[in-house]
């Protein structure tokens, strides 16, 4: 089945936003994990930045990256008039 030029679209602005949102999420995830002796140094909220990032930062990243997510496929559906059907 070949995609017209509207399709390729949509699906270059999809991957483009998902390989974005995992850049993201690797970052915390991974970045944050690696460098966390460095970002023990820094206090934030009274807790060093390492352990608040993996115990509260983290998660309240993730849901961000979820919410965002939803409301740029919502826009980039409608923008495309795409319904999810083959």
């Amino acid at each position: 089945m070949k995609l017209d030029e509207r399709q390729r679209a949509y699906w270059r602005r999809n991957l483009t936003l998902t390989l974005t949102l995992l850049s993201v999420w690797f970052g915390v995830t991974f970045l944050g994990g690696y460098y966390a002796s460095e970002l023990n140094t820094v206090s934030f909220l009274g807790f060093p930045l390492g352990f608040y990032l993996f115990a509260q930062g983290s998660l309240l990243v993730y849901l961000l990256i979820i919410v965002i997510y939803v409301f740029a496929m919502n826009r980039l559906d409608r923008r495309y008039r795409h319904d999810g059907r083959p």
